[in-house]
């Protein structure tokens, strides 16, 4: 079973994702309530408990900054390891980044202004704006959201169900990033 809970804070507030056996250890402590449930139920000599999709923490904990580092790997994760201009899927050494608003024309080195970009597009691109090269991006590029980057790496293709109420993404997209 490789079912993951989201564990939200007393407010509601998502604040990371945890294994189920993880989750239903603090059910049982009563550190947590069970907000929304999958469909299987776990079964013990003593209990039966509907496995928790979302569990929310019985105590307030003050959250510390979740802003995830700018990285080629981090990088590499947030745009699932596709060239943001033709769209193909390349191994990680295949790829380079790309300066959507060229370094010359004052683009900074950050989240939203770099995407993972296979060599021929890059090429291709050279030191114009998309425009310029008559380039479109797949999606505009921005900073990961914490949650969504973490389960990306969990390797989940699309956001589960029951956690939709409680993560914020854009546009209410079942996936994550936009795709």
């Amino acid at each position: 079973m490789t079912e993951w809970t989201l564990l939200l804070n007393s407010t509601f507030e998502p604040l990371k994702v945890v294994p189920w056996k993880k989750a239903v250890t603090m059910v049982l402590l009563k550190k947590v309530e069970v907000v929304e449930h999958y469909d299987r139920v776990i079964r013990g000599v003593s209990f039966s408990l509907p496995l928790p999709a979302v569990i929310r923490l019985n105590r307030f904990v003050a959250l510390r900054s979740n802003i995830f580092h700018f990285s080629r790997k981090n990088l590499y994760i947030r745009d699932r390891g596709r060239c943001q201009y033709c769209g193909r899927a390349f191994d990680p050494k295949e790829l380079t980044y790309d300066h959507v608003i060229p370094r010359s024309y004052g683009g900074q080195t950050d989240w939203t202004n770099v995407v993972t970009c296979c060599l021929e597009c890059n090429l291709k691109k050279g030191g114009r704006t998309p425009e310029e090269a008559g380039m479109k991006l797949i999606r505009r590029p921005r900073a990961p959201i914490w949650i969504p980057l973490l389960t990306v790496s969990l390797g989940l293709e699309e956001t589960p169900g029951p956690w939709k109420n409680y993560l914020y993404l854009e546009g209410g997209s079942d996936r994550f990033f936009g795709e």
